[in-house]
């Protein structure tokens, strides 16, 4: 199962996704806010959200898991 991992560190400033929803390359999962930016952390495959490893407000480090799909 591919995961969707932080590529930078920082908080996770909100999750757009929930377990069932389909998603397609290029899609928004999660925005990860560092250094008062927001940076979009896109899905590289298609696929369905099977797990949601953070929560809005967790710091994560750069290579975290974020997201799982299926």
């Amino acid at each position: 199962m591919p995961e969707i991992e932080a590529h930078i560190t920082g908080t996770v400033w909100k999750i757009e996704v929930e377990v069932g929803d389909n998603v397609e390359e290029g899609d928004t999962v999660v925005i990860l806010e560092s250094m008062k930016m927001e940076m979009p952390v896109e899905a590289e495959d298609p696929g369905v959200v099977s797990e949601i490893l953070c929560r809005e407000g967790q710091s994560v480090s750069e290579g975290d898991p974020l997201v799982v799909l299926e």
